[in-house]
């Protein structure tokens, strides 16, 4: 049996949470269509589907989302530990703050569902606050403490800009959020997996998927897209450095993807909200760039864009900091992690593949040792 690199076209287990369809370029949670719920539905909501394998009644979802509120607690404690490291890599301080949440949780081998679930929405609930936290504590800004009022999406605005913005980029940022939610066996999820296969505890399978998500190949993709665009600088410059990358066979990230041949479903969303930060802000510069980066790339290797192409140049419209981008992927992807490890436990088995040995044949030992 030979090995299959990076697991290529290996099935490694069931679920019933998401789906990929190639031939279709689409995405499924639990079933749905996720440029659907994108487009129609609320972040908790979708965390609701893909936690309990059904979409909210009215009644559940009001009383999911008082749970998430009660949830939010400005701890000291774990504010210090982000203090003390504010000019890390967003990356590294949120790991380091979800570690010490692990550290300072009482019931810290109870794994009873309804336990759990608990600690899953405090760190739903609390991951925007250290993240805020953070980007406040490295500009020298106060650190503005939770409301218990206001909904998800605007109190982590609130947290982190000290302000509120209208309603479309409230949806833009929504519908991202939703997008970067879930999506099968990638490296962070399946590391969450593994972890969890050995009855580890949730914040451990949480912070071992935040070391996968950094990598550039995979949520860290998302940085690197803003940061060649404005390495680019200008629309009318694409063109060229895009040949020119081409050429010299440089990694150019947001474009294609392990799964999808055909172009990533969740793009055209995505893209959508990118024009609607590009209406609010009245700056059609990174648009135009996206179009002649996506149309060469298209033209020379028919590679498509996949999810990162589009949300960096969002993402960077709405204000946040480049390096801010994969943590936000972070705040979302925690409600697929999460369903992963509710999943695992079910039905666990610890996971230890085997490996092709490929060194030398069993020798002695030299004389004389």
């Amino acid at each position: 049996m030979k090995a299959k690199k990076g697991l290529e076209g290996v099935i490694a287990d069931e679920s019933a949470i998401s789906k990929v369809i190639p031939e279709k370029s689409s995405l499924i949670y639990r079933g749905y269509s996720a440029e659907e719920l994108a487009k129609n539905s609320s972040f908790l909501a979708v965390v609701y589907l893909l936690w309990k394998g059904e979409l909210p009644s009215k009644e559940a979802l009001s009383k999911f989302i008082n749970q998430e509120k009660q949830a939010r607690k400005t701890d000291k404690r774990i504010l210090n530990t982000i203090k003390e490291c504010a000019q890390g890599h967003p990356m590294d301080v949120l790991r380091t703050a979800i570690s010490m949440a692990g550290a300072l949780e009482e019931s810290h081998w109870d794994d009873s569902d309804a336990i759990l679930e608990k600690k899953a929405i405090y760190l739903l609930a609390n991951i925007p606050l250290w993240m805020a936290a953070h980007n406040r504590f490295r500009k020298k800004l106060p650190v503005i403490e939770h409301s218990q009022d206001q909904p998800f999406v605007e109190n982590f605005f609130h947290l982190y800009f000290d302000k509120i913005p209208q309603k479309e980029v409230l949806s833009a940022f929504s519908s991202s959020l939703i997008l970067y939610a879930e999506h099968g066996f990638n490296a962070s999820t399946f590391t969450a997996r593994v972890i969890t296969s050995t009855t580890s505890d949730i914040y451990s399978a949480v912070v071992g998927a935040i070391g996968s998500l950094k990598g550039p190949l995979h949520g860290g993709a998302n940085e690197q897209v803003m940061y060649m665009m404005k390495e680019i600088g200008e629309p009318e410059k694409a063109k060229e450095w895009m040949l020119k990358a081409l050429k010299e066979k440089r990694k150019i990230m947001g474009f294609g993807h392990r799964v999808y041949k055909k172009g990533d479903s969740r793009v055209p969303q995505m893209f959508a909200c990118a024009k609607t930060m590009a209406e609010v802000t009245h700056n059609t510069k990174w648009i135009e760039m996206y179009n002649i980066l996506r149309d060469t790339m298209l033209e020379q290797k028919q590679i498509y864009p996949n999810l990162d192409f589009p949300a960096g140049p969002a993402y960077y419209m709405m204000g946040f900091d480049i390096d801010m981008f994969t943590p936000l992927f972070v705040m979302s992807r925690i409600s697929g992690w999460v369903a992963h490890i509710m999943e695992q436990r079910k039905n666990n088995r610890i996971i230890r593949p085997l490996c092709e040995y490929t060194g030398p044949r069993e020798r002695p030992l030299p004389q004389g040792l």
